[in-house]
């Protein structure tokens, strides 16, 4: 199977039987994101991390006054 980066735009062959090709076919909301991409993402995220100043927003929680 033929899959394009999202970030980069190299083709790379997937098998067919693959988990990842599997994913791809069957949920097509999923993106592919080559090795090398995938690694530059990871490397910048943890040093987001490490700084501290990183967070995730969650949304907020209603309060319910009849409970």
């Amino acid at each position: 199977m033929k899959v394009q980066c999202v970030l980069c735009d190299v083709l790379h062959e997937l098998e067919d039987n693959a988990l990842q090709a599997k994913r791809l076919r069957n949920r097509r909301i999923h993106m592919y994101l080559c090795p090398e991409c995938y690694e530059r993402i990871d490397n910048n995220t943890k040093k987001r991390h490490a700084t501290g100043s990183f967070r995730l927003y969650d949304p907020k929680e209603k309060k319910r006054d009849l409970i």
